[in-house]
């Protein structure tokens, strides 16, 4: 029975495509710890550029490497398996981030080795345990943030989405698919950024970041969030054409419709 599943195209690809997005959403939550200068990854001057009185350069979170991929991939499993293929991913998604930080947590409170502290000192890390724990061990408010923001921007990828193939039929895939993103990931910048460093500071430890500087980071990050968004439309064109080849193209258009009408 396990081997007719498995052999199943349409199942095997929904695996395939769900464990990429969950992959993908894990490693961007991991390696979103580091701040990186993207002019400088480039070669380039700071963009120096005044929002609401402050000066915002491209400093981003490593996680905009992958978090626009996690955006496609919603994309297209709703394309081809619905808004209920998209929640279900997106709840097994949410438990599994929660059930890794709880690992890190108990991994970071673990005592550790006394030469293994010391043991990268001629790599320039003085104390393995605090780097470790720098690491793995982000706050409660950035990791409740960045969960709700996921989910909510996942709720409106997948409502706007349909609401335009709604109106536009089976044409404009760049509409619907890039038009939702868009959208989204704007929800998403200050979703993250109010959480973490606004509303739950302001309520428990009384020093919020001033609200128009939250503002102007959402901002800039969403101008970024905004171009990758519309350069990565092609990649959307690219899953639909090999989705199509490796259904077949009467399999791909049921799905695509039952996606539609179950919605």
């Amino acid at each position: 029975m396990i081997k007719n599943i498995i052999q199943n195209k349409s199942t095997r690809l929904f695996i395939i495509l769900g464990g990429f997005f969950i992959a993908n959403a894990l490693i961007a939550e991991t390696i979103g710890v580091k701040i990186f200068s993207l002019e400088a990854t480039f070669h380039l001057p700071p963009a120096n550029l005044f929002i609401f009185g402050f000066p915002f350069s491209f400093n981003l979170t490593a996680g905009v490497l992958l978090w626009p991929v996690v955006f496609i991939m919603t994309d297209v499993i709703n394309e081809y398996y619905g808004k209920r293929g998209v929640q279900f991913l997106s709840n097994i998604t949410v438990g599994l981030l929660a059930y890794a930080f709880l690992i890190y947590y108990l991994a970071i409170h673990l005592t550790p080795a006394d030469w293994w502290i010391k043991s990268k000192e001629s790599f320039g890390v003085n104390d393995m345990q605090a780097g470790y724990q720098q690491i793995l061990g982000q706050s409660a408010a950035i990791i409740f943030g960045s969960l709700t923001a996921f989910l909510i921007g996942q709720i409106v990828d997948v409502g706007i989405f349909h609401q335009i193939k709604r109106m536009t039929g089976e044409k404009y895939i760049w509409l619907r698919s890039t038009g939702s993103t868009i959208v989204s990931q704007f929800i998403d910048s200050f979703v993250v950024l109010f959480i973490a460093f606004y509303f739950v500071p302001k309520y428990l430890t009384g020093q919020p970041w001033p609200f128009k500087m939250v503002l102007a980071i959402g901002i800039g990050n969403y101008i970024y969030k905004f171009i990758v968004a519309v350069v990565l439309t092609p990649v959307i064109y690219f899953f639909h054409h090999y989705i199509d080849k490796y259904l077949g193209e009467e399999t791909a258009a049921k799905m695509r419709t039952a996606a539609h009408l179950n919605n």
